[in-house]
């Protein structure tokens, strides 16, 4: 059976979030953070990160390893996280530094104008820590994705192995929407690697990477209002041309 005609059905959930053309599936991606309850059937699933697999990697090591999860074993890990975010937080550290010890420009700017942005829809005001602890927790409900996915790498990979990691994420998250799913990637997980790794049976070797979120976006939600820009293409590109 030919896979678009397998999935057709699928692709009709909501035909005016499909994207249509590659293009349109990388303007569309976006960071949702609600979703609906409705199932996301498996074999979609695994046709996603299956045909997302065909990402570019060095001598083409192809160093992603990751767990997906529904039901039962993601409310199991859900649970566990969210209690330590809320009461435990200070004593999880993360097995790596994703962010500098201190921002500078133009990344400052980047980052305040992303989270003022989505606390203001909240309605979480400046030193409203409690809210904004909470609203940090809902990483760990994965947005009430119904499915919830965790990325690894074998610690004994180097950077360039990460860079191929993130076009395999990438090509994901662009998959999706093809389908009308949105996703988040979370790079709040790792930080509770020592919790994570236990439920889902992640060897010591590996490296929590991220997690992400799979669904349907439930649009009712204002926090999925947000809208991020992108810096026009002269603040970071040198063309050499004749």
């Amino acid at each position: 059976m030919n896979i678009h005609t397998q999935f057709a059905d699928v692709k009709r959930h909501d035909a005016a979030d499909v994207a249509e053309t590659a293009e349109e599936a990388i303007v569309t991606r976006r960071s949702v953070r609600g979703f609906l309850p409705d199932p996301v059937p498996l074999d979609l699933v695994r046709h996603i990160l299956d045909v997302s697999a065909r990402a570019p990697s060095g001598t083409n090591m192809q160093p992603w390893h990751g767990h997906v999860m529904t039901g039962a074993k993601l409310k199991e890990l859900c649970d566990a996280v969210v209690e330590a975010s809320l009461h435990d937080r200070a004593s999880h550290e993360k097995e790596y530094k994703y962010y500098p010890d201190q921002f500078f420009e133009p990344y400052l700017t980047r980052r305040r104008t992303v989270g003022f942005g989505l606390y203001d829809l909240l309605g979480i005001r400046k030193g409203d820590t409690q809210r904004m602890v909470e609203q940090g927790a809902r990483n760990f409900t994965f947005f009430d994705a119904p499915v919830g996915m965790m990325f690894t790498i074998d610690k004994r990979l180097e950077i360039g192995s990460w860079l191929d990691y993130g076009m395999y994420l990438e090509n994901i998250m662009i998959v999706a929407r093809q389908y009308g799913l949105h996703t988040c990637p979370q790079a709040a997980w790792p930080q509770y690697h020592r919790i994570v790794k236990p439920i889902l049976g992640i060897p010591d070797d590996h490296t929590v990477v991220c997690g992400m979120a799979l669904g349907y976006e439930d649009t009712s939600l204002v926090e999925n209002s947000l809208r991020t820009d992108r810096a026009p293409l002269e603040d970071y590109m040198t063309f050499h041309t004749d």
